[in-house]
Parts: C-alpha cells; structure tokens; sequence
C-alpha cells in the first residue's frame, strides 16, 4: 500500500495544478499551500483510486470513510492557524491520515484518535513511512476527545455532528480554536469555534459534507 507508484501520480506538475485550483479557491496561506503540494496523496488511498489522487475531490477510503477533498483540507488547516502558532493539537478522525500529514509539518505535536481500528492501522504505517515523527495515535471513541493531553491550542474534527460537542470544547485552552463541520447528512456548515473565559464563540466557515461523527470503535 505504501510503495504504489505511477506515471503522473507523482508529478510535480499535477501536484502544482491541484495547488493552483485551490488558490484560486481562496486558500493564501503559503505553508499549507506547501504542504499540499508536498504531501504525497497518493500514498493515502486504494491503489486502483492513486491516479485521482490528486483531483480536487474526496475519495472512499473504505468502511464507509473517505479522504477529504485537498481543498477542505488545506482550508480547514488555514482557519486552525489563523490567529498564531500552535503547539499541541488534537484531530479527532484520522481516517486515511492525510489530513494529520498535511497538519503535523505546520504544528509541535500532534494528537490524532481514530474509532475504526483498521484505519489507523493503515495510517499509522503511512506516518512511519513518511517519518512524521511529532503524530501520536489512540484507537477510541474521537467524541471523547483525549483528556490525557488536554488543553490543546487547537482541535480538528473530520467527521460532522450535529452539534458543537462540548466535551472537545473543554479541552481547547483559554483562547484556543477548533474548526469542525456541523450539521445533519444533507445540510452541514464548516465553523471555527475558539474558547471564551464564559464559554465559546462561534463562527461560520462555508457550507461542507462530511461523514457523520459517529460513537464508539470498532
């Protein structure tokens, strides 16, 4: 699964494109546009989906998940960083990985908890291959978070509930923000919440779809 290779999987040249569409988007933070560029996508799905890897859309990934679109990516990843360097962030769904690939160049350590163990079996074998070694792993419940590690300066959430979980916005320091689809199956809103001194202020992002954020492990 980690070695799969193809002509125009890897070029730079389908690599740049993709970053130009999302630029064109809206994204301007250079790092993350970096990232995208630089992150081997291809890696993160089936073999027999490697040569659309680098289309702008999200892909299955198996047991019902997908990898995310590279443009929520990269604009989920410019609303986390906005307002400052991060330290310690929580993401909640790991899924295939690339999203936690994307985010770990850009922040001090990241905390990444998966429900579906076979997931982050899969992706745990890509960040070793990639050599991301600030990502740290747990097989739980992505609701309850990872109060172990809590504060976090920020929080990514890559599956939609449909609500604001309070338990993930106690674990955001003072300050700290966590950018989140919420909504139902057929209307969801992509919103960025940072931790007041009484509570939580809450801002809106752009319309999204995501897969539901479900409970338990499996």
């Amino acid at each position: 699964m980690i070695a799969h290779q193809g002509i125009g999987m890897t070029s730079q040249r389908t690599r740049e494109r993709l970053v130009e569409r999302i630029r064109q988007q809206g994204v301007r933070d250079h790092r993350v546009l970096a990232q995208i560029l630089n992150t081997p996508r291809h890696l993160f799905v089936d073999e027999a989906l490697a040569s659309r890897a680098y289309e702008d859309t999200a892909l299955p990934i198996g047991k019902n998940q997908t990898i995310s679109q590279p443009y929520i990516v990269a604009r989920m990843t410019e609303a986390l960083l906005e307002g400052g360097p991060l330290e310690n962030v929580l993401e909640v769904g790991t899924g295939s990985g690339y999203q936690t690939a994307v985010l770990a160049p850009l922040v001090k350590r990241v905390y990444t908890v998966e429900r579906i163990e076979v997931l982050l079996s899969q992706a745990r074998q890509r960040f070793r291959a990639l050599k991301l070694m600030n990502v740290r792993t747990r097989h739980c419940d992505g609701g309850m978070g990872w109060p172990n590690y809590a504060p976090f300066d920020g929080i990514i959430v890559t599956a939609a509930p449909e609500g604001i979980p309070l338990a993930l916005v106690e674990q955001l320091r003072p300050g700290g923000r966590m950018v989140m689809p919420i909504g139902s199956k057929t209307e969801q809103a992509l919103v960025r919440v940072t931790r007041t001194a009484d509570g939580h202020h809450k801002e809106l992002l752009e319309r999204v779809s995501f897969v539901p954020l479900l409970g338990g492990v499996t």
